[in-house]
Order: structure tokens, then C-alpha cells, then sequence
């Protein structure tokens, strides 16, 4: 016990005595406001479509692929974290005092990451289907990326000092300021210095190292084991909860309660049960057809085969030759079989 009693003071001798958080979160280019919780946001964004389309390429699928169904994945997405958020804590819009259009206020914070992730996977069921990608496959692909982006974007709560837990005098304790959410900065004193709220459990920074360790352990899944198509996501949609609950318990902002508990962590509890399920169902599941590589034909002589193996209807129903359209005996044609060559879309 008291090996460990000496940790906090050993660490106080190498970090710094505090964490620090930014006194502004936004900062203006003319008329244009740069928020830095957006900014988090879609730097995250940007990191998971890369590793996703490295992983996918890695796959067979083709380049570009991830941007293509991330148009669909993202946007829902974003609309489904807000839209959790604004379920589970009603009461800052459509509460007493509170603001309706401050809905629409996504800058400010405030995207749950379940509904992202429940949206987010109809989007991608769109995008991969007008892609001809198996949804399993992109999934898979996209779960490290999408633990690395859910790491980034805690550091917009950084920059909007909030998710922060309880009061704490350990090494790495986080310096909040008063915050003024409209003006996305810290109030001030009557000499202009922000005025320090407190120093607590820098809670967002614990589920970004969480995140960034469930990455790893994806990628390791991935790599060192050969899980059926779509486990690696059912490992993600299991790791996250894990951290979270224990997080989210740690935490100081308010939430809504049911049975004493906070509602995502109920949620967290749901969401790990639904992976272990998604684990099993995926394990008794046959892989999806391995994808085309582009521009990859087939040989003539492999073409040939397999319309030898096809039942001749034209045959059976003994079309009549037309020598203007340069039909041949077997009543294929040239200029059909070119035609229909060249309208093949691309395989991914």
C-alpha cells in the first residue's frame, strides 16, 4: 500500500503540476468562426476515413471507397449524435428556461456517441450498398478508425472545458475555467484574467487514452487472430462500454438518472450486451464474397467457359439470324457483347 501511496508523488516529480485547458475556444478569421471543438471533430473525421480506406484497400476494395460511403456514414452520423443528445438531456432546449434553437447549436458540444454510431451504421449500410461493398467488411475496417476519431473528438470537450470529473489534487489534475458557453471562452475578472473554476479528473482525457488503447487492441484482433468478417466491430462495439461505464461514473456534469444510474451508463450496459450478441452472430456467419480488385478481367478463354456452362435461351428458343445485325450461329453478337463490356460498372 504504501508503494502505491508513492505513485501520485512520483509522478508529480516528472509531469507538470497541473493540466491546463484553454481559456478560448474559439477563434474568429474576420466573420468566420474556428471552433476548436469542430475542429476535433472533423480532424477525427479525417483520420478514421484514412485508416479505413487503408484497411479497405489492404481488403481488395478499391481506391476512394471509404470517401464514397463515408458520405453517407458521416452525415447521419452527426445527426444521430445530436439527436441522442438531445433525448437524453431535454431539458438545456425544450426545458424551463431553456432554448430551442440551441438544438441546432452542434459547435457548442453535445453529440451522444451512441446515436453517431446507430445512425452512422444506417449510413454506411447505404453507402455500401450503392458501393457494392459487404457492410461486414466496412465495418470491420472502419472500427479502429472510428476509436481514433472518438479519441480526437474529446479533445473538443477539452477546448469547451467540460467533461471533467470530480475535484482532485493528483499530479494530472485538470484546470477548469468559468466557463461562457455562447461566447465559447472563459469569463473574466475585472482585470481581464479568466477566473479558474477548479481542478478536477480530466475524464475526457481518461476515455481518449481508453479509446486509443481499443484502437490498438482492434488492430492487434485484426492482425494476430483471424476473427469472421465483422467480429473485429463486434470487439469494438464490446470494448467501448467497457471503459465508459467506469468513465461515465467518474464524471461531474449532470445527466439524467434511472434507478440511481446515469442513462449512458444503462446504455453502455445495452451496448456491450448487443456486441457480444453481434460477435456470436458474426461468428456463425459465412464471409462475404471477396471484393473484385479494379480493372481485374477475366481472360477470354475463362469467359468462354462459363458461357458454356450457361443454358443457350437463345438457342432453345431458336431466334431467327439476322445477318444485317452480324449475329453469329449461337445468336450472340459482337457489338452487344462489346457494348455490354464497356456498361460494366467497376468492381470494389
Amino acid at each position: 500500500m504504501s508503494l502505491l501511496a508513492a505513485v501520485p508523488a512520483g509522478l508529480g516529480t516528472v509531469l507538470p503540476a497541473e493540466l491546463p485547458s484553454p481559456s478560448v475556444g474559439v477563434w474568429h478569421l474576420g466573420p468566420l468562426p474556428i471552433r476548436g471543438y469542430a475542429m476535433c471533430i472533423l480532424a477525427g473525421i479525417v483520420v478514421a476515413v484514412w485508416l479505413t480506406q487503408r484497411r479497405l484497400e489492404a481488403r481488395g476494395h478499391r481506391k476512394g471507397i471509404a470517401i464514397d460511403i463515408s458520405a453517407w456514414a458521416v452525415p447521419f452520423g452527426i445527426l444521430g449524435g445530436r439527436l441522442y443528445h438531445l433525448i437524453t438531456t431535454p431539458q438545456p432546449y425544450f426545458g424551463e428556461g431553456g432554448d430551442p434553437w440551441k438544438a441546432f447549436a452542434i459547435y457548442e458540444g453535445g453529440l451522444g456517441i451512441w446515436g453517431a454510431v446507430a445512425l452512422g451504421a444506417v449510413g454506411a449500410m447505404i453507402g455500401c450498398r450503392k458501393n457494392g461493398v459487404a457492410f461486414r467488411d466496412f465495418v470491420d475496417a472502419a472500427a479502429p478508425g472510428l476509436a481514433l476519431a472518438q479519441a480526437m473528438g474529446r479533445f473538443g470537450n477539452w477546448f469547451n472545458n467540460e467533461i471533467y470529473g470530480a475535484p482532485t489534487d493528483l499530479p494530472w489534475k485538470l484546470k477548469i475555467y468559468e466557463w461562457d458557453t455562447s461566447a465559447g471562452r472563459a469569463l473574466v475578472d475585472g482585470q481581464g484574467n479568466p477566473v479558474v473554476k477548479g481542478y478536477f479528473h480530466p475524464t475526457f482525457l481518461y476515455e481518449a487514452l481508453w479509446c486509443l488503447l481499443l484502437a490498438a487492441f482492434l488492430v492487434w484482433l485484426g492482425r494476430r487472430h483471424t476473427p469472421r468478417s465483422g467480429q473485429v466491430f463486434a470487439a469494438y462495439v464490446m470494448g467501448y462500454p467497457v471503459g465508459r461505464i467506469v468513465i461515465e461514473n467518474m464524471r461531474s456534469d449532470s445527466a439524467n438518472l434511472i434507478l440511481g444510474q446515469r442513462v449512458n451508463t444503462w446504455v453502455s450496459i445495452l451496448v456491450f450486451l448487443l456486441g457480444v450478441h453481434l460477435w456470436r452472430r458474426f461468428g456463425g456467419m459465412e464471409p462475404p464474397p471477396q471484393p473484385t480488385p479494379e480493372g481485374d478481367e477475366k481472360h477470354p478463354s475463362a469467359r468462354e467457359s462459363e458461357a458454356d456452362d450457361e443454358p443457350d435461351h437463345d438457342t432453345a428458343a431458336g431466334p431467327a439470324e439476322d445477318p444485317a445485325a452480324g449475329e453469329t450461329a449461337d445468336g450472340s453478337n459482337d457489338s452487344a457483347v462489346a457494348a455490354t463490356e464497356a456498361d460494366r460498372p467497376a468492381q470494389s
